[in-house]
């Protein structure tokens, strides 16, 4: 079987061609014994494992990659195959898809405690990752790989190199970085147009005609296959979920009513919670808190979005200008900030900016006595004061 796993994985490292490296590189500390990238379908973890097998085999490691949807592999014991793999000096296991394995929790705790191999291994989600029955959240590191950022993006059409801000940066200092941004002379707001209708997934440089097509597919994908390997909803259910899709399409983001939710998708109010959260986890919603502590926190109904752009245009026959405007901001921001729904203004970040969203006539009416308050706008190029470029908040990772 090893030999046989060796050979799938010369076949596949020649067709293999794509260079461009995915932030979550710079992120990873590979010195970790056990590590797992998790992440919605078609955002690169597949390409991320290729690229860390080419990065060990050209140091010489001697390194196995698995897909664990390989049919061959359902009634084989892995436990056996890592340890033929040890003995022949193994060193790096890459696994891909684990939850498509049986039980992957345990083989995964066992690996980790009778084999001395790092193990990089990737997921769908994180919710049976840090299952309680099997332990193995105190072993394991995980990764969240989102889909492009603006900045990657860009520089994958344009071939360019483009640094990362943080978002003190920004909003300190958001003229002259879009100054220097600006000096790679491409329209960036065509770009930007661009991107919140196709740019999310790194797949759509490879299937540009019929990219929502295999969008849709791949979130049929995840529902049918993924929610159901990991136990989240039972295969005659999924049809709700992906109802449920629609429905939060056709809703306003801050007149979430979930009564009238669960009506139109056909389920109890107790049940949408839980897909809810399934779909949130499985990267294809994004909710926003009010920020409450405690107790509260669990009455308030969050703010629900699709979970970014691209979704919303092929989910969506008419998405409102404000909610994709919304929803790209609280993509890329809830990456790496705390992002809060406020009651004055449109958002909250980190527990310090006030900010609202509109287009470049918005004004600063409704937050203008607040401190470090700011209006994002869409459709400039370069802001002035506390006016920020919309396109500017997709350069945080």
């Amino acid at each position: 079987m090893l030999k046989k796993l060796k050979k799938y994985q010369e076949r596949l490292l020649k067709s293999f061609k794509i260079k461009y490296k995915r932030y979550i590189f710079n992120e990873i500390d590979f010195d970790e014994k056990m590590i797992a990238i998790f992440g919605a379908r078609g955002v690169g973890k597949t390409t991320t494992l290729f690229q860390y097998l080419l990065e060990l085999q050209a140091k010489n490691k001697k390194v196995l990659y698995i897909s664990l949807d390989y049919p061959f592999l359902a009634a084989v014991d892995l436990i056996e195959i890592v340890e033929a793999f040890a003995e022949e000096g193994g060193e790096y296991l890459l696994l891909d898809e684990v939850h498509r394995y049986n039980d992957f929790s345990a083989y995964l705790k066992t690996i980790y405690d009778l084999f001395d191999i790092h193990v990089v291994f990737t997921s769908s989600s994180a919710t049976s990752l840090l299952n309680a029955k099997s332990d193995l959240s105190r072993r394991v590191s995980l990764y969240n790989l989102y889909g492009f950022s603006f900045r990657e993006f860009l520089e994958v059409k344009y071939e360019i190199k483009l640094e990362a801000l943080n978002i003190e940066e920004i909003f300190e200092k958001h003229i002259s970085l879009s100054q220097k941004i600006l000096e790679q002379k491409f329209d960036i707001l065509e770009a930007f147009k661009e991107y919140l209708k196709v740019g999310y997934y790194p797949f759509y440089f490879d299937k540009k005609t019929s990219f929502f097509q295999n969008l849709v597919n791949t979130i049929n994908l995840t529902i049918d296959l993924d929610l159901t390997s990991l136990g989240l909803i039972e295969q005659k259910y999924t049809y709700k979920l992906k109802k449920l899709l629609e429905v939060v399409c056709q809703s306003t983001p801050f007149e979430v009513n979930y009564s009238k939710i669960a009506a139109s998708a056909e389920i109890s109010r107790s049940k949408l919670y839980d897909y809810v959260t399934f779909l949130a986890d499985g990267q294809m919603l994004l909710l926003i808190d009010e920020p409450i502590k405690g107790i509260k926190k669990i009455s308030v109904p969050a703010k629900i979005y699709l979970n970014n752009t691209n979704l919303l245009y092929a989910y969506c026959q008419n998405s409102k200008t404000g909610t994709v405007r919304e929803t790209f901001f609280a993509n890329q921001i809830s990456q790496k900030s705390k992002i809060h729904i406020s009651k004055q203004g449109d958002f909250t970040i980190d527990e310090k900016y006030r900010i609202e969203i509109g287009g470049k006539n918005k004004s600063f009416k409704q937050i203008k006595d607040l401190p470090h308050s700011f209006v994002v706008a869409d459709e400039i190029v370069v802001g002035k004061g506390n006016k920020i470029p919309l396109w500017l908040f997709g350069f945080v990772y």
